[in-house]
């Protein structure tokens, strides 16, 4: 379970990594955005189409209980996080577009996440706080808008804000490995494999589904690699925070499970990923034009 002490760090690392989230934008991101409407619907069919009904299925399908369910839909369910901006970066996507589908995704989902969360979760006849899940997104709307303001005030300020968020995004993950993995180790080695196949297919199944469908657009293959991490590279921090903060006690510990797994997992499985996409980034298809979403 998670404890005072780690609640108190984790509010402090989720609101640096907004941070650095809202000091990567400018108010011109947002009207580019808007000027983009094929990239914004991309990253909203991506995160709050396909994702959502994956985890769906996944809790549906595997024998795991009804919490370990609730802990995949709410992962499901995530925006995409800036850890998917250092992979896209790494395997050599389009990053504007990365930063674009990340915005969009967290923005909106302050509206599509309770939504989404709830029409599954009643079809599995599960219960959700959506009213605490709603606070705490618009909470965590917060340091995004300060970042902006801190953007704008002043650019270098902004920079090793923004910088700060990304590297905290991924210290993230040592942090869980080094706290919460060894409180709850007898927990994790009492967990059924389908906990475990949830945690890593989140990832895989997710990251293969927004290729492909950026492939059927007929898009440039960087913005496809792009559609594709955006897809399979949720915010898990987001969605530990949501749990940490809405539910509590054992059973606040068996829905971690799977968006602490997946914080694990997805980073070894974007890195395999990554070295994949760079092998099958040719000169023949660096000459291509990107074209703007």
């Amino acid at each position: 379970m998670v404890g005072p002490l780690e609640q108190a760090i984790l509010a402090l690392m989720i609101f640096v990594i907004m941070l650095g989230m809202g000091a990567s934008l400018t108010p011109r991101d947002f009207v580019l955005a808007l000027k983009r409407p094929y990239g914004l619907a991309i990253g909203v069919i991506s995160q709050y189409g396909f994702m959502p009904l994956l985890g769906f299925v996944l809790a549906f399908t595997l024998p795991v209980s009804e919490p370990i369910q609730l802990g995949i839909l709410i992962m499901a369910c995530m925006p995409g996080g800036t850890t998917s901006n250092i992979f896209t970066y790494f395997s050599k996507g389009n990053l504007a577009l990365s930063v674009l589908m990340t915005v969009t995704s967290t923005v909106f989902g302050v509206i599509l996440i309770p939504i989404v969360l709830v029409l599954y979760a009643g079809a599995l006849d599960l219960e959700i706080p959506r009213e605490n899940i709603i606070a705490t997104l618009v909470l965590l709307l917060v340091p995004v808008g300060i970042g902006m303001v801190l953007r704008k005030w002043n650019a270098n300020v902004g920079a090793v804000t923004e910088f700060m968020g990304s590297m905290l995004a991924v210290f993230f993950i040592l942090f869980l490995i080094v706290s919460w993995i060894p409180r709850n180790w007898g927990f994790l080695m009492e967990t059924t494999w389908g906990t475990y196949f949830a945690s890593i297919a989140l990832g895989l199944v997710g990251i293969t589904i927004g290729y492909n469908f950026a492939k059927a657009l007929k898009l440039h293959p960087r913005n496809a690699r792009t559609v594709a991490l955006e897809t399979g590279i949720q915010n898990g921090p987001l969605a530990i925070a949501i749990i940490a903060f809405t539910f509590a006690g054992t059973e606040a510990q068996a829905i971690m499970a799977v968006p602490v797994l997946y914080s694990l997992f997805i980073v070894i499985v974007s890195t395999l990923v990554t070295f994949y996409f760079r092998r099958v980034n040719t000169a023949a298809e660096q000459a291509m034009p990107d074209g703007l979403l």
